[in-house]
């Protein structure tokens, strides 16, 4: 059975996380994505450090099942050629400032008025309206300006930055992709491409969404590492161990914290759970508690209690978990480009039953799909090596 996207061809202008990690889910799941890159050097993120080789290990983490095209936008042939493969693509996925394309006389309005079914992402920061528009920034700042910074760390503490690309990956490539998805979905009723514009801020602030709830009823901003679901409650929270591992526990629901109290051996705390005056006390209680035995101890201790009990697991500990692996999500590259390092990637984390997204390790060299992308557009092998010649590919 053929993939979802299968038969979707997608040009991806995009560089470094967001709009690869974005497109890597398109091809995944069948689509064609053709990376158009700069022939001085291509996609950034090839060339991050640390690398395996000559490229960079990150590059392989969001950049598999693609195509690469070196292509030189700023050449009139390199434009010309563009438009042709424009013109033959479903999904056009431009990660520049808003503008620059259009500067090239590449942007949407003239790219939609040659092929009407084409869908256009514009993934930027900010996004295409408003005053911060042309503003440069990376995820810390749309963090920052969406508000998720300023929430995020200890109590009484500085804010302090994210272990995750949450606005470049939450914010941005996963609503792109919805985007993308819902677009293509409208394109089988009326026949019509149209415009996505994607800020990773605006989608930053709407993953706030409860945070927003729960401060709409107070007097008082939210404080980090003090609200409902970020350290304020005994019965949500992370706690150190003997061996200075952590353990968190997540009992929120009245049946869990009345289990683990149970077990833990402090009943007198099942009727407090909520209690404001009482957080510190069972904190403080808990914490000394968790401190009598080894996270690994205290694992063994709850495993066959349905409390929300977890370890506290760092990457090394991940990718052996039997959870991960049961569901396909660790997989390792061995041996990359002869360098003796292996490299760590991520599964597809949506199973579909009837079409389920299939994972081929195949990586793009620079311009490696150069010919046989121009070939389908109708250039002859003279012309290719012209072109080639002339730096425009």
């Amino acid at each position: 059975m053929p993939l979802p996207l299968h038969n979707i061809r997608v040009l991806d202008l995009s560089r470094y996380l967001p709009g690869p990690f974005c497109t890597q889910m398109l091809a995944d799941f069948g689509a064609e994505v053709i990376k158009v890159e700069d022939p001085r050097g291509g996609d950034l993120g090839r060339s991050l450090a640390p690398l395996a080789g000559n490229q960079s290990t990150r590059f392989y983490t969001v950049n598999r099942n693609k195509k690469s095209v070196a292509l030189d936008l700023r050449q009139p042939a390199g434009k010309e050629i563009f438009r042709r493969l424009a013109a033959t693509a479903d999904v056009l996925i431009d990660q520049f400032r808003p503008g620059v394309m259009d500067r090239l006389g590449l942007g949407w309005a003239e790219l939609q008025s040659a092929n009407p079914r084409l869908i256009y992402c514009a993934l930027t920061g900010y996004g295409l309206t408003g005053p911060l528009r042309e503003a440069a920034g990376h995820d810390q700042n749309y963090l920052s300006i969406a508000g998720v910074t300023a929430l995020t760390g200890g109590h009484g503490g500085a804010p302090v930055m994210s272990a995750v690309q949450i606005a470049d990956i939450a914010g941005g490539a996963l609503h792109a992709v919805i985007g993308i998805l819902l677009a293509l979905a409208s394109r089988q009723q009326t026949g019509r491409g149209q415009l996505v514009d994607i800020a990773m801020t605006d989608a930053s602030f709407s993953l706030l969404a409860y945070t927003i709830g729960e401060w709409s009823k107070q007097t008082r901003l939210p404080e980090p590492g003090n609200e409902g679901l970020t350290g304020k409650y005994a019965c949500y929270n992370i706690y150190e161990t003997k061996d200075r591992q952590y353990v968190t526990l997540g009992a929120i629901e009245g049946k869990f914290w009345r289990d683990f109290c149970l077990k833990a051996g402090c009943p007198e705390y099942i009727p407090e759970q909520w209690r404001p005056d009482r957080q510190e006390t069972m904190k403080t209680w808990l914490q000394n508690y968790f401190q009598g035995k080894t996270r690994d101890e205290w694992t063994v201790f709850f495993a066959e209690s349905d409390i929300c009990f977890t370890p506290v697991l760092t990457l090394d500990e991940v990718c052996r978990h039997p959870q991960l692996l049961a569901r396909e999500m660790v997989h390792t590259l061995t041996n990359v480009n002869d360098s003796g390092q292996d490299i760590v990637l991520t599964g597809i984390p949506i199973k579909l039953s009837e079409t389920p997204g299939h994972l081929h390790l195949a990586f793009p060299e620079l311009g490696e799909h150069s010919r046989e992308v121009l070939l389908t557009l109708g250039y002859g092998d003279e012309e290719i090596e012209a072109l080639r010649q002339g730096g425009v590919i």
